[in-house]
């Protein structure tokens, strides 16, 4: 009886395990009726409008002020190269997905067809939970910076009339902030057309409006700000570091580039419309290759000219520019700058909200959401119930939260997704090609003679096999599974015993070492596998380098987030799990796709088994 029952846990954890990590398979996709498809309408200036637009909002006019101040000096020009550089190897995962899996959904989509259902779930219910956070946090940054321009006329008001007495919601209800999430979903819902030419002028007006601010603040350059001696800077000045070009020393530069990075978050909404670009396979990886130097030529610029218009320590952590401008004796160009700043909020709450409703398109299509989600308005030709969700969930957000708590809580889905893509870029190069003209003529690894000798050989492909095998495909996905967990113990000491380790403690030390030389050779044994060979628009170079620095990054991005970020994480992904559990499971398209082809599979048995018992 303990034997049988032994067997049905087996069995019921193996069925529960094919279930999560059934793969979505491109070619057995239903075709879909003219009617609920999305119109292919965006070329390569409208994506890369698209991804300047979401990324390139008031990070431009707030944050390379608050950074230089406080944190990183004149070298925050610095640190936004650095984050260039990390955000640069996040965009071209995704640009290589792109060109693979020309679908809606981003990331969620790329996971799916390579890792499995559950892992892609996580992914898109963390997409929905930037996305919505990304809204609210425009939607309430034009608010208060409209506010600030009619003299805070909105929150005293409000403030005043409606007071939320809760020490981790909003002061007040911002109904303005849910006004613009509402009209937004407006438009978004008469046409992608429409929006994207919205988003267009609005791009453009930004991008003029930072052209003249360089220009402008070019003219009254000063390069002797960048090298301030320690004895000039004034008493009053609070935190003025040691001066110089550094005045808070590397440290404070790599501060300010985790600060940064956040900067260059939006880039990914170009890769969600992979269903609805005219030439998704070459135009999406091109505009986030283009978007990502746009967004960093204007940062770097924008930093540059700030820090030699002003001293660092003199900077408004909150309003650089128009300070900056009111110092110089210029109050044209700040009017200038405060009407740029608008512009670019508003592109920056549609650049956000416009590829929401394309993750709840792809997941309710694929059945692990609800499926009235996936409706396509035969007019509009956009999914107006996922918009209108979409909206919904953003204007609650606005309503009950001030935009320091959301942008708190918008970092850890962006990170995990970037994660996720950069592991993917890594299991798709190594996978066996079924297709492979000599497979025949490879051993299988259930035949394979395992001795220590020919598992080191194995191990670091001394064989100089040139095709993927299914050995060579498993020893691939172990390594990129331990290179994981060993950068997230690097990334842990680092994080949280650098006290320690520049107190020279010779454990963690020693410990540290040791995993980071195991990191190594891991990577050396990954990056010997024979990778697959397939033809595409666009590649990761150096794989596994740039993947794997990704990863690094990304994980000890996450590792800086404080607790309350993650029980805020936490609470939301316990509400996606119950609607996979309850929901998504039996109502997936792959898996009635994967039920059916069982089903003919064992029609198929019976009806062989009984034509040779007939034949007797």
């Amino acid at each position: 009886m303990y034997a049988g029952e032994k067997e049905i846990d087996v069995d019921m954890t193996s069925r529960l395990w094919k279930t999560l990590s059934r793969k979505r398979i491109e070619e057995e996709n239903r075709e879909v009726k003219g009617n609920e498809q999305l119109a292919r309408v965006l070329g390569l200036f409208d994506l890369t409008a698209l991804g300047v637009g979401a990324t390139l909002g008031l990070g431009v006019y707030v944050l390379a002020g608050s950074v230089a101040k406080d944190t990183a000096g004149p070298a925050v020009c610095i640190s936004f190269l650095i984050a260039a550089i990390a955000s640069a190897f996040a965009g071209m995962c995704y640009a290589e997905f792109a060109s693979r899996v020309p679908k809606a959904g981003s990331a969620y989509v790329y996971s799916y067809v390579t890792v499995g259902e559950f892992i892609a779930f996580v992914i898109g219910w963390n997409l929905i939970l930037e996305y919505v956070i990304g809204t609210a946090s425009a939607a309430r940054g034009l608010s208060n910076y409209i506010d600030v321009l009619i003299g805070n006329v909105m929150g005293n008001t409000l403030r005043s009339l409606m007071p939320i007495n809760v020490s981790f919601l909003s002061e007040y209800p911002d109904f303005f902030a849910f006004g613009m999430v509402m009209l937004l979903v407006i438009l978004l819902c008469i046409g992608v057309r429409e929006s994207s030419i919205l988003n267009n002028t609005f791009t453009v007006v930004n991008i003029i409006t930072i052209i003249i601010v360089i220009i402008a603040g070019s003219i009254k350059a000063n390069s002797s700000y960048w090298s301030i001696a320690p004895e000039d800077i004034p008493n009053s000045v609070k935190n003025g570091g040691t001066g110089g070009f550094m005045p808070f020393g590397i440290s404070g530069v790599m501060v300010g580039a985790a600060k940064c990075f956040y900067g260059f978050v939006g880039f990914d909404a170009v890769a969600t419309t992979g269903e609805e670009a005219k030439s998704p396979e070459r135009h999406i990886p091109l505009a986030i290759i283009l978007s990502l130097i746009i967004i960093f030529i204007a940062y770097f610029g924008i930093s540059t000219v700030l820090t030699m218009m002003l001293p660092y320590y003199a900077q408004n952590a909150n309003a650089p520019f128009p300070h900056a401008f009111d110092e110089i004796g210029w109050p044209i160009i700040k009017w200038i700058v405060n009407v740029g700043a608008v512009f670019a909020l508003c592109t920056s709450l549609l650049g956000a909200m416009f590829p929401l409703p394309r993750v709840l398109y792809a997941m309710a299509n694929d059945g692990i959401i609800f499926k009235i989600l996936s409706k396509v308005n035969s007019k509009t030709m956009t999914p107006v119930y996922g918009t209108l969700l979409s909206g919904l969930l953003s204007g609650l957000m606005t309503l009950v939260f001030n935009l320091q708590q959301l942008i708190d809580m918008m970092s850890i889905g962006t990170l995990l997704a970037y994660t996720i893509v950069a592991i993917c870029v890594l299991i798709l190069r190594y996978r066996k090609d079924t297709n492979s003209s000599n497979a025949s003529a490879i051993p299988l690894m259930s035949e394979y003679q395992f001795t220590s000798i020919n598992i080191f050989k194995e191990l670091f492909n001394l064989h100089n096999q040139k095709e993927p095998t299914e050995l060579s495909n498993k020893i691939a996905n172990i390594g990129i599974a331990l290179l994981c967990i060993i950068i997230c113990i690097i990334t842990f000491l680092i994080s949280n015993m650098s006290a320690y380790l520049l107190a020279g403690n010779v454990i963690i030390s020693v410990t540290l070492v040791v995993f980071v030389i195991v990191l190594f050779l891991n990577l050396a044994a990954i990056g010997r596998q024979p990778v697959q060979k397939i033809e595409l628009s666009f590649k990761v170079p150096l794989v596994p380098l740039i993947p794997c620095l990704s990863i690094f990054i990304n994980i000890y991005l996450m590792f800086q987030l404080d607790v309350f970020t993650w029980i805020r994480f936490a609470t939301w992904l316990l509400i996606g799990l119950c609607i996979y559990g309850f929901y998504g499971i039996n109502h997936s398209e792959q898996g009635k796709r994967n039920k059916e082809r069982e089903s003919k599979k064992l029609q198929q048995t019976y009806m062989e088994k009984f034509k040779t018992v007939t034949s007797f």
